[in-house]
């Protein structure tokens, strides 16, 4: 089977201040040693991969005192044009959020501010004509509804159930309009059953890939870029025609950040859908 590549443009972070100085997700912590100099390099080699697969990467200026920054995909929503702002849950990410938006303002985009606590792209992924948006952990249920209002999707609730995989795109990668791939385990009863009937071809993950974040990639519908490390995923994803890219991120992933938690898609009109 031949898949399509559809061009993309993302926005990306330098993870210049890069550190992991607080816990707040079960892969943090800071007593163990970061090598700043290595994950830059890490991200470089997601940024050129990115680019040489003919994608447009844009670039918002790293603030110094904001580690976190790097995960891009935290900073907002972008849909059909339109920009949803975020209001992070943990104050030691509090200032990425302005930071973004005033990114997202200056690059165009028609912009919403959030009503609740909203974590972007981390935890709101569109599958198709719907848009899967998670919460347990972070993005507070109540933004569900303001989503379906700016965007004119349906939103479908996916309720995570393990701190491992506090956002959604710890949890579940889409792959394209049909297909994603997902770690049941990571999910409620009534989350899984809605997955099945969604998405009955689904792909699933091993715990032992999800714990090294390899459902944290990054599709363009042919090429799915993600983890090294997850390397039975990499092979199921072959067997179903995807090309599958490993890169190494392993210094991010002491923070909890994977390919897709450094990658906002930013979806300028609904051509790009």
């Amino acid at each position: 089977m031949t898949m399509d590549a559809i061009r993309q443009r993302f926005l990306m972070c330098r993870p210049t201040y890069f550190a992991v100085d607080y816990a707040i997700n079960p892969w943090m912590d800071p007593t163990a040693p970061v090598d700043a100099d290595l994950a830059i390099r890490q991200w470089e080699q997601l940024r050129r991969t990115y680019l040489d697969l003919g994608h447009e990467v844009d670039l918002i200026e790293p603030v110094a005192g904001l580690p976190d920054m790097v995960f891009a995909a935290n900073g907002g929503t972008v849909i059909d044009g339109r920009a949803m702002a975020v209001q992070f849950r943990d104050p030691q990410r509090a200032d990425e959020a302005p930071a973004y938006r005033a990114w997202f303002e200056g690059a165009g985009f028609e912009m919403y501010d959030p009503k609740h606590v909203n974590e972007g792209e981390g935890d709101v992924l569109l599958a198709g004509d719907h848009l899967l948006a998670g919460t347990g952990f972070r993005t507070a249920h109540a933004s569900h509804a303001q989503l379906q209002e700016i965007f004119g999707y349906p939103v479908i609730t996916m309720q995570l159930v393990d701190p491992r995989f506090y956002h959604l795109d710890t949890a579940l990668t889409v792959l394209d309009e049909r297909t994603v791939a997902y770690l049941p385990e990571a999910f409620s009863p009534g989350s899984r059953a809605v997955l099945r009937r969604l998405f009955p071809d689904a792909i699933h993950a091993t715990m032992a890939d999800a714990e090294v974040l390899g459902l944290n990639a990054v599709s363009d519908g042919r090429h799915v870029v993600l983890p090294a490390q997850a390397t039975d995923l990499a092979a199921k994803l072959r067997d179903r025609g995807y090309e599958t890219i490993g890169i190494d991120l392993s210094e991010l992933r002491k923070a909890g950040g994977g390919p897709k938690c450094c990658t906002l898609r930013l979806r300028q009109g609904k051509a790009s859908k």
